[in-house]
C-alpha cells in the first residue's frame, strides 16, 4: 500500500474532515496565562489551581480547561474564550443537534438515525457523522447552538465539520445541558447522550477520565487531528457523576508534537482535577485510561 493509501484508509477511522494535512514543526506556544478557579468549598479553589497550574508546568503546547461541579459550585478555566478546531469533540453537538430538532419535531429518531449516532459517538464514525450533518444542514445546527447559547461555536464550511470553532466556554455550557434538566434537551435527549458517552470502545477512553475514582460514573467523547499549522490537536470532554460530586470536564490542545503528547498533557490535568474533587484512601481503584491510543485516525479528503 502506498504513503497516499494509507492515509487514506486512515481517514475511515475517528478522526475528523480536514481540507488538507501535513507534517510541520507544531508553533511555540505563548507565555501561558494563569487559572483561574472559584469555589463554594472553604480551599478548593486554591487548591485546584495550584494543582492544575502543576500538571502543566512542565508541557509544551496551548491547553485551555474548563472545569464545573455542581455539587460545590466550583468553576476553574484556562484559555475559556481560546477557538480550536473541533475535531470529532463536535460529534457531541451533532447528537444534540439531532436530538433538539427531533423534540421540536415531536418524534422519534429513526432506526437509521439511532445507528448513526451510535457510531458516531461510540466508535467516533466520520461517515456517521458526515450523514448527520449533512441532514441537520447549517440552519438547523445553528438553531441549537442559538437554543443552547453556544455563541461562539461556529460550524465547520460545508462537510468540514471537524474545522468548526469551539472553546472551552461553549463546550462547558453544552455539558451542563447534557447533565441536568433543561428546556433545550428532554430528559430522554439526556439520557441518551450520557448512554453513549459511557460506551465509547476501549481504544478512545482516555484523556479526561484518567484518575477519576471508581464511585464515578464516567462518559467521554475525545478528538484529534493534525493540521500543517498547530500541529497536533487533542481534546477530550467528560462528565462525571456520584461520590457527591457531579461535574464535567473540557480539555482543549493544540501545538502538540504528537497525538499521544497532547493526550499526556490532558490526563496530567485529568489526574490534578479528580484528585482534588474526590479525595479518594489509598488502594481506591481509580480509572485507567486506555494504555497508548491510536495515532492513526485522520481524515485527509482532498480538495
Amino acid at each position: 500500500m502506498t504513503s497516499c493509501a494509507r492515509v487514506l484508509a486512515a481517514a475511515l477511522g475517528a478522526g475528523v474532515l480536514i481540507p488538507g494535512v501535513a507534517v510541520a514543526t507544531p508553533a511555540a506556544a505563548a507565555a501561558a496565562p494563569a487559572v483561574s478557579c472559584t469555589s463554594a468549598k472553604a480551599g478548593l479553589a486554591d487548591k485546584l489551581k495550584t494543582d492544575i497550574t502543576a500538571a502543566l508546568k512542565n508541557r509544551k503546547g496551548t491547553v485551555a480547561v474548563g472545569l464545573y461541579d455542581r455539587a460545590t459550585d466550583t468553576t476553574c478555566t484556562l484559555r475559556a474564550t481560546s477557538a480550536f478546531d473541533s475535531a470529532s469533540t463536535v460529534k457531541v453537538t451533532v447528537l444534540a443537534a439531532l436530538l433538539w430538532d427531533a423534540k421540536k419535531r415531536d418524534r422519534y429518531l429513526t432506526s437509521t438515525e439511532t445507528r448513526l449516532a451510535t457510531a458516531m459517538i461510540t466508535q467516533s464514525d466520520n461517515d456517521a457523522t458526515s450523514k448527520l450533518w449533512k441532514q441537520l444542514g447549517p440552519t438547523k445546527i445553528k438553531g441549537f447552538l442559538g437554543a443552547a447559547e453556544m455563541t461562539k461555536t461556529v460550524p465547520g464550511e460545508g462537510q468540514y465539520w471537524g474545522l468548526t470553532q469551539e472553546n472551552v466556554t461553549d463546550e462547558q455550557k453544552l455539558l451542563r445541558l447534557v447533565t441536568a434538566k433543561n428546556g433545550v434537551l428532554s430528559d430522554n435527549s439526556r439520557a441518551y447522550i450520557l448512554k453513549l458517552m459511557g460506551q465509547v470502545v476501549t481504544s478512545q477512553r482516555w484523556g479526561t477520565p484518567a484518575g477519576a475514582p471508581a464511585s464515578v460514573a464516567v462518559h467521554v467523547k475525545n478528538g484529534w487531528l493534525q493540521r500543517a499549522t498547530h500541529g497536533w490537536r487533542v481534546h477530550s470532554l467528560g462528565t462525571f457523576s456520584g461520590a457527591g460530586h457531579d461535574y464535567m470536564l473540557s480539555v482543549l490542545t493544540q501545538d502538540d508534537s504528537t497525538m499521544d503528547y497532547g493526550v499526556a498533557t490532558i490526563q496530567d490535568v485529568a489526574r490534578a482535577v479528580h484528585k482534588d474533587l474526590v479525595p479518594v484512601t489509598k488502594g481506591t481503584k481509580l480509572y485507567t485510561p486506555t494504555s497508548r491510543p491510536s495515532e492513526a485516525f485522520v481524515a485527509v479528503p482532498r480538495g
